[in-house]
């Protein structure tokens, strides 16, 4: 995936994905809440943030992000949302190549879903 930035007279657009098969979703994370520290096998992911400021766990590395940043996920690395602010957290995710709920593996999850 390639995020491309186009100027035009009344302002402009991103454009995330050009002709990729693609799914697209707007994840809601809840003040206090995170997901689980997960990856997947068949797909990669990419995190647009629209509104609040997460906290997002890459591998081993964690940085407090803001709306406008972008965040791209690879096949198998382990990756996570945390929300530790007291307003709600929305994220475009954009998830290329076979999209499965069930190709999620969990490493760490505070809902007890792991294994």
């Amino acid at each position: 995936m390639r995020t491309i930035k186009v100027k035009k007279p009344w302002g402009l657009f991103i454009q995330f994905t050009l002709n990729e098969k693609s799914t697209v979703k707007i994840l809601e994370v809840k003040p206090g809440e995170m997901l689980s520290l997960q990856s997947h096998k068949k797909r990669a992911e990419f995190w647009y943030i629209l509104e609040g400021n997460p906290t997002i766990v890459i591998n081993t590395k964690v940085k407090k992000h803001k709306p406008g940043d972008s965040i791209k996920i690879q096949k198998s690395v382990k990756h996570r949302i945390i929300n530790k602010t007291a307003k709600i957290v929305r994220i475009l995710e954009i998830a290329a190549g076979h999209f499965d709920e069930k190709d999620i593996i969990r490493y760490e999850d505070k809902y007890h879903r792991v294994g």
